[in-house]
């Protein structure tokens, strides 16, 4: 099965994954979404499809679930010519996470084609010095360390690397995370994550305190491997501090050519937002909207 050349579309799959990971193998920007796992686990959300111009730019259509229900494509490694574009916004309300390195070049060009282009802060990703959420130095980390430390008075946390034997106890946490946050939530994500753990090729670890699985997280390498992406993080709240001890843990266990960590974003939830800001990033994977006017 091969990706059609656009204006054919097909729906994400698993037998695409090999292709769709070399076609975004340019993509550098370090984009969350960019990524075979990133696209696919989220294939039902978003309804994503993929299509391919010239056997070079993939093309991903999506719709967006709420509010409204507006479709929108990404191009993640160049962005079309002005013909196509023209044809991607008669059938797309509008085009999503255009990275840096296509947006900063051919700007005024976009505009003279009248698409107009708007940061898009809530889906900006944060980016992390791994060794920064590794060794949480200094004052500013100062507030974590004391959670960490709390955590380690109360609990005896052993991390484990994840493994195909170690799914069972993920999914029992994963459960109980459901039964307690009473949402669903990146639920069904993360259970096919859980799944599809050695066929994506995702790494991570699993977390006991007193024997019993806690809590795990999942991701992988992306933007050539320079930045190692977290996609999903769970664990149980009865545990506090645990979120805390896993990032840190997690942070220093990964290899260290990882410069970088991202953590995704905060999709507008100010909550999540001050959490992800309290950890100091070093920068952001800025993301813009284009629409044509």
């Amino acid at each position: 099965m091969n990706i059609p050349s656009y204006p054919e579309f097909t729906p994400i799959s698993l037998e695409l994954k090999d292709e769709i990971h070399s076609s975004l193998s340019p993509a550098r920007d370090g984009i969350s979404e960019f990524s075979f796992t990133g696209l696919y686990l989220f294939r039902t959300r978003y309804q994503y499809r993929v299509s391919k111009l010239e056997d070079k730019i993939l093309i991903i259509s999506g719709v967006q679930p709420s509010p409204g229900g507006k479709s929108f494509f990404m191009t993640p490694c160049a962005a079309p010519g002005r013909e196509t574009l023209e044809e991607l916004f008669k059938t797309h309300n509008y085009w999503k996470n255009i990275p840096d390195s296509i947006l900063i070049p051919y700007d005024a060009q976009f505009k003279d084609w009248g698409i107009e282009t708007t940061e898009d802060r809530d889906n900006f990703d944060y980016l992390y010095y791994r060794k920064d959420l590794a060794e949480l130095n200094g004052k500013k980390y100062h507030k974590k360390r004391n959670l960490i430390a709390q955590f380690n008075s109360s609990y005896r946390c052993v991390e484990k690397a994840f493994c195909p034997k170690r799914i069972a106890d993920a999914l029992e946490v994963l459960e109980r995370w459901k039964l307690d946050k009473g949402e669903v939530g990146d639920y069904h994500a993360s259970l096919e994550a859980l799944e599809l753990f050695e066929e994506l090729k995702l790494q991570g670890s699993i977390y006991y305190i007193e024997g019993k699985a806690a809590a795990w997280c999942l991701g992988e390498g992306i933007a050539g491997d320079s930045i190692f992406t977290i996609h999903f993080e769970k664990a149980l709240d009865k545990y506090k501090g645990v979120y805390q001890y896993m990032n840190k843990a997690f942070a220093s266990s990964i290899p260290e050519h990882f410069v970088h960590i991202n953590r995704e974003q905060d999709l507008g939830d100010e909550g999540l937002r001050q959490a992800k800001l309290s950890y100091r990033p070093c920068a952001f994977v800025r993301k813009h909207l284009g629409v044509k006017n």
